[in-house]
């Protein structure tokens, strides 16, 4: 059965734009190459980490939120741990009530987006 997560990841912030854009290719590709379905994508950009990590003060964060069986979350964490570009991990299983939220906030950013063309 299909389960609805969230996986968020924080990555070097020595890597340039084209190497961050690749790295977060990578591991959505490992979510679909296991049968997952990307439901939303966030990119955070840069931002300060709340303690030093591995000597870094800041970060790329990116969100992935997906459906897929709960055996590929072992797979897609064991591909984190592998790739050196990532500091930081964490993914979790939304209960029906996280997924309506980000269902929620995802039209909004849409809306925005939206109305910021139009004005354009």
């Amino acid at each position: 059965m299909l389960k609805d997560y969230e996986t968020v990841f924080i990555l070097t912030p020595v890597l340039s734009d084209q190497q961050m854009k690749e790295t977060v290719e990578k591991f959505k590709g490992v979510l679909t190459a296991e049968g997952a379905e990307i439901v939303n994508e966030e990119n955070w950009g840069l931002k300060k980490l709340a303690y030093p990590i591995a000597k870094k003060s800041t970060g790329f964060y990116s969100l992935l939120q997906f459906k897929a069986e709960p055996t590929l979350v072992d797979k897609l964490e064991t591909a984190y741990r592998r790739d050196e570009r990532v500091i930081r991990f964490l993914t979790f299983a939304m209960d029906k009530f996280a997924v309506e939220y980000a269902a929620k906030r995802k039209s909004l950013k849409s809306s925005k987006k939206e109305e910021a063309n139009k004005e354009d």
